[in-house]
Order: structure tokens, then C-alpha cells, then sequence
């Protein structure tokens, strides 16, 4: 078996071979699904807390179970947890877990529970899961039986269920420490890995919610999304993830292979640090809120194929805030921001890469149309493998995209004081509050105006350029089937135990 990414010279390589020797380098029909996903380089690891790239969490759903999965419209469907409830004032909760085991046989327990939570809520650990398990007083919470758990919190939190699905929250046996060779209780046992390569998984026979319908799974990493596009049409893949908006439009008339788009499920965003000059001014957090064309930005950069955003996460999820007016392109007021700033002909680089296909065109057009507002804006494009845990503390603005969580989740991760993904530095008392107050309301339509505040906050002062949802695209083979249309982070997304090979 190789070890080495399909590179563009490679797969030049491989289409220039016969026949008969391509039919042996490509995927035999052996019942082993190779799909192709850009990858994160020789630092990777198989532990499921450390989940930056969407390759780390496909990886994890396939090797482990979550508590809870979240639908396509981020309801919470069980997994490992087949029924929870709180107390009234929503501190304390109790969980019953599915009976389940994981790879070596052991059943799942409430101590494994335990010791995957307190895991990831140590800051030692830096997970980007942490804030969804701070609340947690680990020195109360216990097991009340081998399949009960209680979780006690240090302050109410009816949302907390939704931390359970979240990317980074895979149940683990208790006392794991080390992944080089993990155990889990997913529907795939681990056979090989090599960071920044390969990775091959096996079928779990004894899987609680069935066995998968393929025997084998290989993780082939492939950065570029053009050879990407060229493993999946030569048929050295059968899964091609990530592709770009005019990418799946010239594929959508190819009847080689088969399109899945989920349509507006992915944000695309800029990040403004709020801690660092510039945007330690709040004038020109504004400016460039006003001056970028979020049309244009959707026709080009997205093919036409997203739709536009207005500087807030979760357009369409449950508890996204529809009254907050569209924030408008007003070139006349940037400029006049800018100047009051003393700022015209203020330099300054947008963070990009190629791990989003979109990014670099996006980068482009955002530092055009920053220009005719006096701004001197220049793209600084980063390695792909590298570029989310850089621009956590490198620049001053740097292109984003988050894909589908539960709307409060976000927020608590991305703008409360501390958050574990707060890239902004965004800090307000008055968000916290309003967050705190939240979360410890009982009505549902109660808890989700308060969001709608918080939300209102964070839409003015927060440091993020929302500008679109782009439509997340998947390109299969036709002798795949089972692998359905979904937003990345749900459930029926990389779900890979339900693929056939015809």
C-alpha cells in the first residue's frame, strides 16, 4: 500500500500507465472505499479532540461515537446516549447510554463518559471542544451505574446537550492517553496510519447500529482539489470532498460521476482580530463591514452557487436572528470611516490558503474592493495543512468558514470571553451575560430571543465578515451508492458505513 499524497505528477503518472497496470494501481472491486480529502500534514493525529480539519472528523466519526449526532437542522438525534434529561434548573443532568462496545470488546460505560469529558474540558489539551464542557463540576458528576451517568454543571445550560454531537466529543475508553493506534466504538476498527498520509480502517462486525456494507476504508490525502477532481475521474478514488463552486459546475453534466451539494451550509468569512492594530478601532471594523460587495463575492467566488450572508453564522439553522437588517455594501461610508481613522492607505494582508477552494478568489476580490474604500489590502496565502491553527494567532484578518452547529454553539465558542476558538479576541460583558441568561431559561422561544440579542451584539461590534454560504459539494463515483447529500458536522455527513461499491 502507498504512503505518499496522490500529487499532480503522480496521478499524470498513473493516467499514463496501461490498461491493464492502471486496473491494479486504482481500487479493485475488493470492497475497500478509498475517498480523498485534503489532509493536515505529518502533525496529524487520530485523537478525536484534536479535529481541525474536516478530514481529522471524518476520520473520527469513522473510528468513534458521539453521545448525540446532530439532523441537517442541528436537532439532536441519539448515539451512544439513548435518552437524557435534566433537572429543572437544568445543572443536573442524567444520561443513559445504549448498550455499545468499543473495538477490544469492553462495553461503552458512564466512566468512559467521564474520562473523555474531563479530557477535553483540561485547557492543557487546548481542544476546540473545551468550551462545551467548561460548565461541567467533574468533582460531582459520576456514575451512577455502568450505563448512567450524571453530569453536574457549575451553572444552568439547557443547551448543553448539543456540546455532546459536536466535532471533537468522540466517546474514548477510559485512561486513553494515546491514539497511535486507537480503540473506539465506531463502525470501523483501525488498521493503518501515517500522519500526513494514508489511513485504513476495517469494518466493526459487532458494530451496535450494524455492520458497515463495505469491508475496507482508506483515507487518501490530496490537497490540491485539481488532482483531487483528476483521482476520482481516472478512478484511483471514489470519493473526491471539497470541491469548488465552478469546479462542481463543470461536473454537473459529467455522467461519470455523481454530485452531492448541500446548497448554503457552510460559512465563509473574515476574521478581524480585535486585540491588534487596525482593528483595535472599531471605525474601521465597520469600514470594512460596509466596504466589501457580498454580491459579488457569492457570483464569483461561488460560482453564483452560495447565497449572501449578513455577518452572522447559521442562516436558516434554529435560533439564527432573521430580524437583524441586511448589512448593506456603502462605499461612501467606508471611505469616510477610514478617513476619520486617519487610516487611508493603511496596509495590511488577508490570511489565505487552499484548504477552502474558495478562498483564494474570495482573497482577491476582498482586497479590491477594500482599495476603493483607501484600504491597501494584499492576500498572504498559507499552507493549507497549517492554516487554521496559524491563523488562531497570526495577522490581523484572515478568511474563515465554518460548517453547520447548533447556532448557540457558535456563539459560545467563537464570541464569549475566553471562548476556545475566540480568534477575534472579541470580549463583552454584556454578551456573556446575555448568553448565561440564555442558557439558563427553560422556554425554548425565550432562550432563542435571548440569543437574537446576543446575536444583535456580536452583528455590530464583533469582528466578523460573514459575507456567504457556500454550497458544500461531493463528487462519487458511479459504482458508489449510500452516501447521501449532507452538511458537513451532521450526522448522514461522511458517513461511509453506509456505502455500497457496485
Amino acid at each position: 500500500m502507498s504512503r505518499h499524497p496522490l500529487t499532480r505528477r503522480r496521478l499524470l503518472a498513473l493516467a499514463a500507465l496501461t490498461p491493464l497496470a492502471a486496473c491494479g494501481a486504482g481500487p479493485a472491486d475488493t470492497g475497500r472505499l478509498r475517498v480523498a480529502f485534503s489532509a493536515g500534514g505529518s502533525k496529524e493525529t487520530l485523537d478525536p479532540s484534536q479535529v481541525s480539519l474536516f478530514v481529522d472528523q471524518a476520520r473520527a466519526k469513522a473510528l468513534f461515537d458521539t453521545l448525540v449526532a446532530y439532523n441537517a437542522d442541528t436537532s439532536l438525534r441519539p448515539r451512544l446516549a439513548e435518552s437524557w434529561e435534566s433537572d429543572p434548573s437544568g445543572t443536573r443532568w442524567r444520561i443513559r447510554l445504549r448498550k455499545a462496545a468499543f473495538h477490544d470488546g469492553r462495553p461503552v460505560t458512564a466512566d468512559d463518559v467521564l474520562h473523555t469529558f474531563r479530557r477535553i474540558a483540561d485547557p492543557a489539551l487546548a481542544s476546540s471542544s473545551r468550551q462545551y464542557f467548561a460548565k461541567v463540576d467533574f468533582g460531582r458528576s459520576k456514575a451512577l451505574s455502568p450505563g448512567e451517568v450524571e453530569l453536574v454543571l457549575a451553572a444552568p445550560d439547557f443547551e448543553f446537550p448539543a456540546g455532546w454531537g459536536a466535532p471533537g466529543a468522540e466517546i474514548v475508553p477510559a485512561g486513553t492517553t494515546d491514539f497511535t493506534a486507537p480503540v473506539g466504538s465506531g463502525p470501523f476498527r483501525f488498521v493503518s496510519f501515517t500522519p500526513g498520509g494514508p489511513a485504513v480502517f476495517r469494518k466493526n462486525e459487532s458494530h451496535w447500529d450494524g455492520a458497515p456494507g463495505i469491508d475496507e476504508l482508506e483515507f487518501v490525502p490530496v490537497n490540491d482539489e485539481t488532482a483531487r477532481v483528476n483521482a476520482l475521474l481516472s478512478g484511483q478514488v471514489d470519493y473526491a470532498h471539497d470541491l469548488a463552486a465552478g469546479t462542481a459546475a463543470r461536473l454537473a453534466g459529467d455522467g461519470r460521476v455523481s454530485l452531492l451539494e448541500a446548497r448554503g451550509t457552510t460559512m465563509q468569512g473574515l476574521i478581524l482580530r480585535l486585540t491588534q492594530p487596525p482593528f483595535t478601532d472599531p471605525r474601521l471594523v465597520r469600514a470594512v463591514l460596509s466596504g466589501v460587495d457580498r454580491e459579488a463575492l457569492n457570483r464569483v467566488a461561488l460560482a453564483g452557487r452560495g447565497e449572501i450572508g449578513n455577518d452572522l453564522f447559521g442562516k436558516g439553522l434554529r435560533g439564527y436572528a432573521t430580524g437583524i437588517a441586511q448589512r448593506p455594501r456603502d462605499v461612501e461610508l467606508a471611505r469616510s470611516l477610514v478617513r476619520q481613522a486617519g487610516a487611508e492607505g493603511l496596509a495590511f494582508a488577508v490570511e489565505t490558503s487552499d484548504v477552502d477552494p474558495g478562498f483564494p478568489t474570495a482573497a482577491t476580490l476582498i482586497s479590491q474592493q477594500l482599495k476603493e474604500i483607501g484600504l491597501n489590502v494584499t492576500p498572504n496565502t498559507r499552507a493549507s495543512s497549517t492554516y487554521f491553527g496559524e491563523t488562531k494567532t497570526k495577522g490581523v484578518a484572515a478568511l474563515t468558514r465554518t460548517a453547520t452547529l447548533p447556532v448557540p454553539t457558535f456563539l459560545n465558542q467563537r464570541f464569549r470571553t475566553g471562548g476556545s476558538n475566540n480568534v477575534n479576541g472579541f470580549a463583552s460583558p454584556e454578551f456573556d451575560a446575555l448568553m448565561d441568561r440564555a442558557a439558563a431559561t427553560a422556554d425554548e422561544q425565550a432562550r432563542l430571543a435571548l440569543f437574537a440579542d446576543a446575536q444583535r451584539i456580536v452583528h455590530d461590534s464583533g469582528g466578523l465578515l460573514a459575507w456567504g454560504f457556500s454550497t458544500w459539494t461531493i463528487a462519487t463515483s458511479k459504482r458508489v451508492s449510500g452516501v447521501v447529500t449532507a452538511p458537513p458536522n451532521t450526522f448522514d455527513w461522511a458517513r461511509f458505513d453506509r456505502a455500497r461499491l457496485s
